[in-house]
C-alpha cells in the first residue's frame, strides 16, 4: 500500500504541491478518474480530476468519490474557503505544463504497481508469499537479501530455532553464524549455483538444519530464501522452494525499480537543498520536511580494498523504506551521504546514525558528522558544517559521531590548520621559535599558564614544579623572543591558536 506522503514526493517532481494540510500517513489503494459522461463519479482513493473546469467543481467530485487526496490542474492555488470545503481531502496541485497522461501514468504506477511492505523492504505481499511457501514446504521462512538481512518472513514459528529468533529480532543474521556458513561455503554455493542446499545442525550455535536456495535475477543474486528443516528435503519439496526463489525474485525486481525511483527523485531534491536552490521553501514541502529545526549528517563508509562499496551499501541502508517510513531524506553527492533530518536537538541525529551502523557489515570503517540546526536556507552551510565535522570524526578516530554543537571549537582549530597549511600562520613567530629552542622545556610552560589564564599556582601544579620555577622560565621566555609581551590579551589569545594550531 502506498501512502500519501510517497504521492507527494514523487508527483513533486513533476512540480505537484501540496494546498493546505493533510493526513500523510493515509494509505492510497485505488484511483478514480472523472469521467463526464457519467453523472456520479467513481468512488478511488485518488481522484484525478481530469476535463474539470474549476477546483470547486473538482473538490465537490473528490468528496463525492470519496477520495482521500485530489489532483488538479491549475496555475493557482485554491483559495482558503475552497480548502476548507475539502474538508479532508488533501489537494495537490500540478502545472497546466504537465500532462494528464504523465500524470496518471505515474499515479497508476505507484498505486496498482509498488505494493511495498510498511517498512518499505519488499513488495507487501511478501510476506504472504512467505507464508504460502512455508506451508508448502512445512517449516518456517525466511527471505533474505545478499546481505542476510531479513525482507520477510513467515509467521509459522514451528521447529523455530534460536537463531532465527535473534535472526528476526535483529533483522539480521547474526555475525557468528554468517561466520558459520562462510566457513561451511554457504555463500559460496548461493553465489555459483540455484540448487538448494541443506545446511546441518550446529547446537552449539544454537542452529536447527535449514535448506537454503539462491534468489536470482539472471545472473545477479538478489539474495536467498531459507527454510527450518531436519534433513535435506525431498525432491518435491525441493522443487517447491526453487520455485519459490523464482516467485521471489519477481517481487524483488519490482520493489528495485520502484525504490530506484524513490531515490532518484529524492536525491535530486535533496541536493537542491544542500546547494542553496532559490525556491528551497518549494523544495523542502515536497520531500515533507519542516522548514527548521533541521540537521545535515554527512556519512563516509569503506574499506580499504572497496571503497565504494561501503559507501553504496551506506546509501542503499540510508533510503532503505520510502518517505512515509523514514524520518529523514538523503542523496549520495561525490563520495558522501548526506542525510537531511528534522532534529532540533542533536540527539535523534546521533540515534540515526547508530542505526544507520548498526545495519551495516561490522568490517566498514564509517565516519559521520552532524551539522547545528538549520533554518531550510541554512542547509547549504549546515552541509560544510557536517563536512568539517565528519573529517574531525575521521582525524579523532571516535567511535560516535561529531556534532557541530559540542565540537565547534574543535572544528574552529581544524580551520585554522587547514589555514596554516597554506603558509597564513607566520613560520617564525613566538611559537615556531620556543618549539626549536634549545630548552625544550619553555613551550609547555608558557601552555599552561597561558591555559590557566594567568594563575602561577594552578600552572605550577599542572607542569609539578613550584610557582618560582614557571615565574623565573616565564622571565626566559620573553627573553628568548624580543618584543613578546606576556600582558597584552591580543598577543596571550595569539599565541593560544598558534599552539592549537601547532598541535
Amino acid at each position: 500500500m502506498v501512502k500519501l506522503d510517497r504521492l507527494i514526493t514523487i508527483l513533486g517532481s513533476y512540480g505537484a504541491r501540496l494546498c493546505g494540510s493533510a493526513d500523510r500517513e493515509a494509505g492510497l489503494r485505488s484511483v478514480a478518474l472523472h469521467d463526464p459522461v457519467r453523472q456520479e463519479s467513481p468512488a478511488g482513493d485518488i481522484f484525478l480530476a481530469v476535463g474539470v473546469a474549476t477546483v470547486a467543481e473538482a473538490i465537490r467530485l473528490a468528496r463525492q468519490a470519496r477520495a482521500v487526496v485530489l489532483v488538479v490542474r491549475t496555475t493557482e492555488d485554491p483559495a482558503p474557503d475552497l480548502l476548507r470545503d475539502a474538508d479532508g481531502i488533501a489537494v495537490l496541485v500540478v502545472e497546466p505544463s504537465v500532462s494528464w497522461s504523465q500524470v496518471a501514468g505515474v499515479v497508476y504506477g505507484l498505486v496498482l504497481e509498488g505494493r511495498e511492505t510498511e517498512s518499505g523492504r519488499g513488495p507487501a505481499d511478501l510476506s504472504a508469499l512467505a507464508d504460502t511457501i512455508a506451508a508448502a514446504v512445512g517449516g518456517p521462512v525466511t527471505i533474505e537479501d545478499q546481505l542476510s538481512r531479513v525482507m520477510a518472513y513467515s509467521s509459522e514459528q514451528r521447529e523455530a530455532d534460536p537463531v532465527r529468533q535473534d535472526t528476526i529480532l535483529g533483522r539480521r543474521v547474526p555475525d557468528r553464524v554468517r561466520a558459520l556458513f562462510e566457513r561451511q561455503g554457504v555463500f559460496t554455493h548461493l553465489a555459483r549455483s540455484d540448487e538448494p542446499l541443506f545446511v546441518p545442525a550446529a547446537p552449539e550455535h544454537g542452529l536447527h538444519g535449514r535448506s537454503v536456495v539462491a534468489v536470482r535475477a539472471g545472473r545477479e543474486l538478489l539474495g536467498s530464501l531459507w527454510v527450518s528443516c531436519t534433513a535435506p528435503l525431498d525432491a518435491a519439496r525441493a522443487n517447491i522452494l526453487v520455485d519459490g526463489a523464482r516467485t521471489v525474485a519477481l517481487h524483488l525486481l519490482r520493489w528495485r525499480v520502484s525504490a530506484d525511483l524513490e531515490r532518484q527523485v529524492e536525491s535530486e531534491l535533496v541536493i537542491q537543498l544542500l546547494e542553496g536552490d532559490p525556491d528551497a521553501d518549494a523544495v523542502v514541502r515536497k520531500l515533507g520536511l519542516p522548514a527548521s529545526g533541521l540537521r545535515v549528517v554527512a556519512v563516509r563508509a569503506h574499506t580499504e580494498a572497496e571503497r565504494n562499496a561501503g559507501l553504496l551499501l551506506a546509501f542503499e541502508r540510508a533510503t532503505t523504506g520510502f518517505g512515509w517510513s523514514r524520518v529523514g531524506r538523503s542523496t549520495l553527492f561525490g563520495n558522501t551521504v548526506y542525510t537531511v533530518l528534522p532534529a532540533a536537538d542533536p540527539a535523534p541525529a546521533f540515534h540515526w546514525v547508530r542505526q544507520l551502523v548498526a545495519g551495516l557489515p561490522a568490517h566498514l570503517r564509517i565516519v559521520a558528522g552532524v551539522s547545528g540546526e538549520c533554518e531550510v536556507a541554512e542547509l547549504p552551510s549546515g552541509r560544510r558544517e557536517s563536512d568539517e565535522c565528519l573529517t574531525l570524526h575521521d582525524r579523532l578516530g571516535r567511535g560516535e559521531a561529531v556534532c557541530y554543537d559540542e565540537s565547534w571549537h574543535q572544528v574552529l582549530l581544524q580551520r585554522l590548520r587547514s589555514a596554516a597549511a597554506t603558509g597564513r600562520i607566520p613560520a617564525r613567530g613566538p611559537v615556531a621559535r620556543l618549539a626549536g629552542h634549545e630548552a625544550p622545556e619553555l613551550l609547555p610552560t608558557l601552555r599552561a599558564w597561558l591555559e590557566a589564564q594567568g594563575d602561577l599556582g594552578r600552572a605550577a601544579a599542572v607542569l609539578g614544579v613550584h610557582q618560582n620555577t614557571v615565574r623565573n622560565r616565564l622571565r626566559r621566555v620573553t627573553a628568548a623572543v624580543p618584543g613578546l609581551d606576556l600582558d597584552d590579551p591580543a598577543q596571550r589569545l595569539a599565541m593560544l591558536i598558534a599552539m592549537a594550531v601547532h598541535d
